[in-house]
C-alpha cells in the first residue's frame, strides 16, 4: 500500500497530501484484481469501496472514471458531444472532429499525455485516453485525424466492476462559466458563429446518463433549421410506425410476445451468426453467445416467460420442424449437431432493420470475444441406497431420495438424539445400535466397534450413499446427474520427435466450448491447437495443443473462468520453472 501510494504520487503530482491519503486510505479495504483483456493484455485493477479506482498496464497507472468523478481536475480534459460517448463505449478512439474547441483554448499537452474526456456542459470525465498528438499538432492538422487513443470509458466492462453509478453533474470551470454568462447576455464575437447557450438547454440539468442516450436531441442542436425540421419529420414518422407496431404487439399476450421474440432471435442467430464449422455447438453457448446478441434493444429473452418454460423444450420443438438436430453428446449436456440452412423458415426469415448479415457476423465475433463465461454452480448430492434405507426411513425418506450433505448431517444428528445414542461419558462418540451396525460397519468390524466418532459416523454414512451432483449453468434450470462430477482432465502426451502436446478433456461438462478454448489458447501461446475425438468414444472431443501449456491453461481456467481447483485434474504436470543460468 505504501508503494502504491508512492507510485500514485509520482504519476499524479497535482494530488495534495490530503487527497492522496483519501485516494489510497490506510485502513479501508483495498482489493487487487488481475484481469486479461480480449487482446491478452494483463491488467491489474485496484478496488476501493467496491469501485475500481486505478488500473495498471505494463507498470503504468491510470485512473478510472470513478476516481475522476471525485478528482475531476486530476488530468487535462477535452470535451466532446454527448452522442459521441456511445461510440467511445463501443471501442472507438476519439477523433479530432469530435472534439469541442472551447473559447479559452485547449489545455497544453504533449503526445502520449494521459487525458480525460468530458461531455459538453459537464466537467465529470466519461473516458480516459492518451493523446495521439500534442496540442500544437492538433491545431496544425486542422482538427482532423485521431486525437486520442481511448483506454477506458463509462459503461465499459471495467466500469461494470463497480457499482455502475452514473457520472455526477459537475459545474463547468470558471472560464466556461464566464463564456456562459456572455452567451446569456447575448454578446457574440463578430465574424463567428453564435455560441451555444447552455442556460436554455434543458439537457444541461439532466444526468449525463440521460445525455448519452439522447443522440438525436444532441445532434439536432448542431444542425441548421432545415436539417432540424427534416430530423423532426423523420422522428414523427418513426414514432407513428412504432406506435402501430406497439398496438399490434399489445394485442398479444406477454407469453405470445416472448414466444415470438424467441423465434425471431433463433432464426436470426442461425441465419447470421452460426456457421457449419461451429457445429457441434453447445446449446448453452448458442443461447448465451448467439441468440442473446440478436435480441433487439430494450428487450430481454426470458425462457420462463415463454410457453416453453425450458430452452430444451424450445429446441425440441424446432427439431420436430426438422430445422436442426440436437444430441446429448455427454451426460446432461446437449449440443446442436446439425442445422438445415435450406429450411424454408430460415430462408424466408428477414433480418430486422438495424442488423445486416455482414455486421451481424462481425458482431458475433466481437460478442464471442467479450462474452463473459459464468462457471456452473456444482453441488454434490447423495441418494439413499438400499443399504441405508433403515437409517433414513424414520425421517420419511426412501430409496432414491436425493439429499445434500447438510441434510444428511441433520438427519443423522436427529436420529442419534432421538434414539439417545450419544455416549454419556464422552459426547464426542456415538453408540452403535443395530441399525447403525448394519448400515455403516463392515462384517469384520461389527464385533469390534461399539462406538464411533461423530466425524467418522458422518463420513461413513456419505461413503455408503449413492453419489450424485447438481449442475446449474447460467440462465438455465439445474440438472441432477448420477455419479461424481468428472473433473477437467489435463494430460501431457509424447509425440514423434520427442514433442509434447497438452490434451484437455471434459470441457463440455462445464459449459465450455472446446473449439473456443482451443482458439483462445492458440492466440495466447502462439502454438497449433486442434480438436480431436476422444479415443474409445463416438461423440466426445478433446483439445490438443503443442507443448506443455499447463501454466497458461491453469491461469485461464482458475483466474479467468473462476473454476474451482478441485474440478481440474493434472495441474501438477506443469513444467517446473528453473533458474536461468
Amino acid at each position: 500500500r505504501r508503494k502504491l501510494r508512492a507510485d500514485v504520487a509520482a504519476a499524479f503530482p497535482n494530488l495534495s497530501a490530503e487527497q492522496l491519503a483519501e485516494f489510497i486510505p490506510n485502513k479501508e479495504e483495498l482489493n487487487v484484481i488481475k484481469i486479461h483483456c480480449h487482446k491478452g493484455e494483463a491488467v491489474t485493477v485496484y478496488v476501493n469501496n467496491k469501485n475500481p479506482i486505478l488500473f495498471e498496464i505494463e507498470k503504468v497507472l491510470y485512473p478510472t472514471v470513478y476516481a475522476l468523478w471525485v478528482y475531476p481536475d486530476l488530468l487535462p480534459a477535452f470535451s466532446t458531444w454527448p452522442p459521441v460517448l456511445r461510440k467511445l463505449a463501443g471501442g472507438a478512439d476519439l477523433m479530432l472532429p469530435g472534439v469541442v474547441v472551447p473559447p479559452s483554448g485547449f489545455p497544453q499537452v504533449e503526445r502520449g499525455t494521459l487525458c480525460a474526456v468530458t461531455l459538453l456542459g459537464n466537467r465529470a470525465p466519461v473516458a480516459v485516453a492518451v493523446a495521439a498528438m500534442s496540442t500544437a499538432e492538433m491545431l496544425a492538422a486542422g482538427m482532423k485525424g485521431k486525437g486520442f487513443a481511448v483506454l477506458h470509458t463509462y459503461m465499459d466492462h471495467l466500469w461494470e466492476y463497480g457499482d455502475k453509478s452514473c457520472p455526477p453533474t459537475l459545474a463547468p470551470s470558471v472560464t466556461d462559466s464566464a463564456d456562459k454568462e456572455r452567451a446569456e447576455d447575448g454578446e457574440e464575437p463578430e465574424g463567428e458563429e453564435p455560441a451555444i447557450s447552455f442556460s436554455t438547454d434543458p439537457l444541461q440539468h439532466m444526468d449525463i446518463g440521460d445525455l448519452s442516450l439522447k443522440e438525436q436531441d444532441g445532434c439536432a442542436r448542431l444542425m441548421g433549421k432545415e436539417e432540424l425540421n427534416e430530423d423532426r419529420a423523420a422522428e414523427t414518422a418513426e414514432d407513428a410506425s412504432t406506435e402501430v407496431q406497439q398496438e399490434a404487439e399489445d394485442s398479444r399476450t406477454p407469453q405470445e410476445q416472448m414466444d415470438a421474440l424467441f423465434n425471431q432471435c433463433f432464426f436470426h442467430a442461425l441465419k447470421c451468426k452460426v456457421k457449419k464449422s461451429d457445429l457441434p455447438l453447445l446449446t448453452s453457448t448458442f443461447l448465451r453467445s448467439h441468440m442473446f446478441s440478436c435480441c433487439p434493444a430494450g428487450k430481454q429473452l426470458d425462457i420462463k416467460k415463454s410457453s416453453y418454460k425450458k430452452f430444451s423444450k424450445f429446441l425440441q420443438c424446432m427439431q420436430h420442424q426438422k430445422i436442426l438436430q440436437v444430441k446429448e453428446l455427454n451426460k446432461g449436456v446437449e449440443s446442436i449437431v446439425e442445422v438445415d440452412w435450406k429450411h424454408p423458415d430460415i430462408k424466408a426469415f428477414a433480418v430486422p432493420e438495424g442488423f445486416s448479415s455482414a455486421s451481424a457476423a462481425q458482431d458475433s465475433k466481437s460478442e464471442d470475444r467479450e462474452q463473459v463465461y459464468h462457471a456452473p454452480e456444482i453441488i454434490p448430492l447423495y441418494g439413499v441406497s438400499t443399504k441405508m434405507i433403515p437409517l433414513f426411513q424414520e425421517s420419511g425418506h426412501k430409496k432414491g431420495s436425493v439429499l445434500s450433505s447438510s441434510e444428511v448431517r441433520n438427519i443423522i444428528i436427529n436420529y442419534v438424539k432421538a434414539n439417545e445414542l450419544v455416549d454419556e461419558t464422552n459426547k464426542n462418540f456415538v453408540k452403535v445400535n443395530a441399525i447403525l451396525c448394519d448400515c455403516l460397519l463392515d462384517k469384520s468390524e461389527q464385533d469390534e466397534i461399539s462406538k464411533l466418532k461423530w466425524d467418522d459416523l458422518l463420513s461413513r454414512c456419505l461413503e455408503r450413499m449413492q453419489p450424485l451432483h447438481q449442475v446449474t449453468f447460467f440462465g438455465q434450470e439445474p440438472v441432477v446427474r448420477k455419479g461424481n462430477m468428472e473433473p477437467i482432465d489435463i494430460a501431457i502426451a509424447q509425440r514423434s520427435s520427442n514433442k509434447k502436446v497438452t490434451i484437455i478433456k471434459n470441457l463440455e461438462l462445464y459449459g465450455l466450448d472446446p473449439q473456443c478454448v482451443a482458439n483462445i489458447l492458440q492466440q495466447k501461446v502462439q502454438a497449433s491447437a486442434t480438436i480431436t475425438p476422444v479415443p474409445g468414444t463416438k461423440d466426445r472431443v478433446q483439445v490438443q495443443i503443442q507443448g506443455n501449456q499447463i501454466h497458461h491453461l491453469a491461469k485461464m481456467l482458475l483466474e479467468e473462468y473462476q473454476l474451482p481447483r478441485k474440478y481440474i485434474q493434472g495441474l501438477e504436470k506443469a513444467p517446473k520453472l528453473g533458474r536461468k543460468k
